[in-house]
C-alpha cells in the first residue's frame, strides 16, 4: 500500500510535492495502489516512484516525469499525457486505454503487455536527449525499433531468421504426431535451418491465427502436417493467400487431405504437392529431396517474381496506333 506520509504531501498539491522531492533527492516515494483518479498532476516529479497498481485514470499528467518509475499494472486509462518523461520506466501490464500519449520521452522503457486500445499515440521519442530525435507512434514498438536501429546483433538475428527459419505446423497429440514434428525439426537442424514448431492444438481465437501469420512471415518456408488436421484448414486458409512463401504439406498414408487443400494448391502455386509418407523413418529419408530442395527452389522462383520490374504501358503507343 501507499505510504500515508507520501500521500499526504501529494494531497497538498504538485508544487508542495515537487518541493519535497527536491529537498529529499534520495527518497523513493511509495504510491503503490494510490487512488489518484481525475487529479491534475501536471509537471509532477514521479521519478523513481513506486506507482504499481496506482489509479491514475482520467488524470492530467502532462509534463510529468516518470524516470525509472514503476508503473506495473497502473491504471492510466483516459489520462492526458503530453510532453511527459518515461525514460527507463517500467510499463508492464500498464493500462493506457483511450489515453492521450503524445510528445513523450520513452527511451529505455520496459513495455510488456501494455493495454493501448483506443489510445492516441504520437511523436514518442525513443532516442536519448543527446541523440538526433527519433520518434514512433506506438508505445509497444518503441523499444523494438530502437534496438533494431542501434543494435547490429538484433539486425543480424532478424536477417538470420529470414534466411534459415522453417515453420513446422502440426498437432502435438496424439504423441506419435509430436514425434514426427520433433524428428523433422532435428533433421532440419542438421541441414543448418532454424526450426520453429507450432502446435495446432492451441486456442482457436484471433491471436492464435495472428501468431501463425507472424511466424509464417518470418520463415523461409513452412512444413505443415495435415494428418488428422483439426484446425489446420482454417489456419492455412488465413495464411497461404497473404504470404508468398513455400508451403510443403505432408500426410501419413491412410489419411485423406481435407477438401480445401486441393483448392489452395490450384490457386496458389507456392503450395507444393502433398507428400504422402508411410513411416517417420521414410519421411526423414526423403526430407531433403522431397521437401527441402523443392521448397528452396520455389522460394528462389518467388524471389525472382518479387524483384521483377513492373510492366508499363504507354498511352502514346495507343495514340500512334489510332493515328495510323
Amino acid at each position: 500500500m501507499a505510504n500515508p506520509e507520501h500521500l499526504e504531501i501529494l494531497e497538498e498539491g504538485v508544487d508542495a510535492w515537487n518541493a519535497w522531492r527536491q529537498k529529499h533527492p534520495g527518497n523513493e516515494p511509495n504510491l503503490r495502489k494510490a487512488r489518484l483518479f481525475g487529479r491534475d498532476l501536471q509537471k509532477a516529479n514521479f521519478n523513481d516512484t513506486n506507482l504499481r497498481r496506482a489509479d491514475l485514470r482520467e488524470t492530467n499528467l502532462s509534463g510529468a516525469s516518470f524516470r525509472r518509475a514503476d508503473l506495473r499494472r497502473a491504471k492510466l486509462s483516459d489520462a492526458t499525457i503530453r510532453n511527459a518523461d518515461f525514460t527507463s520506466a517500467i510499463l508492464v501490464d500498464t493500462n493506457f486505454q483511450r489515453a492521450i500519449i503524445t510528445d513523450c520521452l520513452v527511451y529505455g522503457i520496459s513495455a510488456w503487455n501494455t493495454k493501448l486500445m483506443g489510445a492516441e499515440q504520437k511523436n514518442l521519442i525513443i532516442s536519448r536527449k543527446n541523440e538526433p530525435i527519433l520518434t514512433v507512434d506506438h508505445l509497444d514498438v518503441a523499444q523494438f525499433i530502437y534496438l533494431l536501429i542501434k543494435n547490429e546483433k538484433i539486425r543480424d538475428v532478424i536477417n538470420t531468421v529470414g534466411e534459415k527459419a522453417v515453420l513446422i505446423l502440426g498437432r502435438f497429440y496424439p504423441p506419435e504426431r509430436k514425434e514426427v514434428l520433433d524428428s523433422i525439426a532435428d533433421s532440419l537442424r542438421d541441414f543448418g535451418f532454424l526450426p520453429i514448431i507450432f502446435d495446432f492444438q492451441g486456442s482457436k481465437n484471433r491471436d492464435f491465427t495472428e501468431t501463425i501469420q507472424i511466424l509464417a512471415g518470418l520463415s523461409l518456408f513452412v512444413i505443415v502436417d495435415i494428418t488428422n488436421p483439426k484446425s489446420a484448414p482454417l489456419e492455412l486458409q488465413a495464411t497461404v493467400p497473404d504470404y508468398q512463401i513455400p508451403f510443403a504439406p505432408i500426410i501419413q498414408k491412410g489419411e485423406k487431405p481435407f477438401s480445401m487443400m486441393a483448392n489452395l494448391q490450384s490457386k496458389y502455386d507456392w503450395v507444393l504437392d502433398t507428400l504422402e509418407y508411410e513411416t517417420r523413418e521414410q519421411l526423414l529419408a526423403v526430407l531433403e529431396d522431397a521437401i527441402i530442395n523443392p521448397a528452396l527452389e520455389k522460394h528462389n522462383q518467388l524471389q525472382l517474381v518479387k524483384t521483377q520490374v513492373p510492366k508499363i504501358r504507354l498511352a502514346s503507343d495507343f495514340l500512334k496506333s489510332v493515328a495510323g
